[in-house]
């Protein structure tokens, strides 16, 4: 079987990892292209090393410079910026690209590997929250497909296939409830950031856990699943399951409800996508059924977590409202990592840019950017307000 070539954005990262250790447990399926990542430098070196790509992208001129002293491959091709990332996704060699990047910073990157006709297998939430209206087309004329590895977006993908899409009634998106699921609302306001992060079921990097606290990643994840399953908002519905085995479901026409489960471990739906449309044998995500005792269902409370509500919003709302939303979210959490705003404030402020944007209701790139630019401008002054 010929070893398929694969382009990893983000390798340095929780997903990136968990990526190539299921690479190095599979040995002789893939050969890795291109590796990229912030400025996690040593850590990408050491990567180079290990797997050997021929392309490396960095976030800029200073950590190129770094890895360039600690002596990577010879021939090595080493770039920086949105310019470098867009350039890896678009190689021709490529037979997919796995895009594991944080924050709206990963649309041009997925956009430039749909328009290259190259399978995307996507980790990268944002680009579709971001720039949705943009993929359809993009994947009509190239025929590129999107392969989800959110744990909730690949149970949804899974579960479909029992079905055909006139007969879905609506997907049943669960959520785990994040660290603050029991806590007092009245509360909220002392939240510190050490709590925020501790999330009790996924390890994950700080921006997604954030996300998790406040639900805000439930809420962006409906707005994915809107664009990538073609479905109403309406019909797509928030779950609260703390155990996190149930990774989602859809509800067909005649009641029939088809649910994905495992227990809570990654490398199983970035397997399912970088293997598509093979099934990998695995022991990854094995359930004990009879330990696991009992699978609980809540429904959510968005008066405690307002970010559900507010992300619904946006999704009803459509246009450029998802762009600013995420925009104003990565602003508010970056801000609350950082000490200047507190934790009930990162919902505060997205609902004010919410509140007071103005819909460019079938934007192209040109408006998605400068939605993103503009609000998050916004965003910033009304913090230092």
């Amino acid at each position: 079987m010929k070893a398929k070539r694969l382009s990893i954005l983000g390798s340095t990262g929780s997903i990136g990892c968990s990526a190539l250790e299921v690479i190095v447990a599979n040995p002789g399926r893939f050969e890795i292209l291109a590796l990229t990542a912030g400025r996690n430098v040593e850590l990408l070196a050491e990567q180079i090393k290990k797997f050997k790509p021929r392309y490396a992208v960095v976030y800029s001129a200073k950590e190129a410079d770094e890895l360039k002293k600690l002596d990577p491959l010879p021939g090595l091709e080493i770039s920086y910026g949105q310019e470098g990332l867009t350039q890896v996704a678009a190689l021709p060699e490529n037979d997919m690209v796995l895009n594991a990047l944080v924050g709206a910073a990963g649309l041009m990157a997925s956009l430039a590997t749909v328009r290259a006709g190259k399978d995307l297998a996507l980790a990268n939430k944002e680009s579709l929250v971001v720039g949705g209206p943009l993929f359809e087309s993009e994947i009509e004329k190239s025929g590129a497909k999107i392969l989800p590895i959110d744990s909730e977006h690949s149970a949804i993908w899974q579960c479909l296939k029992a079905g055909k899409s006139d007969e879905v009634r609506r997907i049943l998106l669960t959520a785990s409830g994040g660290p603050f699921l029991k806590r007092e609302k009245s509360t909220f306001k002392d939240i510190s950031r050490e709590e925020a992060l501790a999330h009790p079921t996924w390890k994950m990097g700080p921006k997604i856990s954030i996300d998790s606290a406040t639900m805000m990643n439930k809420g962006l994840e409906l707005i994915e699943a809107v664009w990538l399953f073609s479905i109403p908002p309406d019909n797509v519905k928030i779950v609260i399951h703390p155990q996190s085995i149930v990774h989602s479901m859809v509800e067909f026409i005649d009641s029939s409800i088809i649910a994905q489960l495992s227990n809570p471990d990654m490398k199983l739906p970035i397997a399912y996508a970088i293997f598509w449309p093979e099934r990998l044998p695995s022991d990854n995500g094995m359930i004990d059924l009879a330990g696991a005792g009992r699978l609980d269902f809540y429904e959510p409370d968005e008066e405690k977590f307002p970010a559900l509500r507010l992300a619904r919003k946006a999704a009803e709302m459509g246009g450029t409202a998802p762009a600013a939303v995420n925009a104003a979210n990565e602003v508010a959490v970056e801000s609350f990592l950082a000490g200047r705003i507190g934790f009930v404030e990162i919902t505060e402020l997205i609902e004010d840019i919410l509140v007071k944007h103005v819909v460019c209701k079938q934007p192209g790139i040109d408006d998605i950017l400068n939605c993103d630019r503009d609000t998050r401008q916004k965003a910033y002054d009304l913090i230092g307000k």
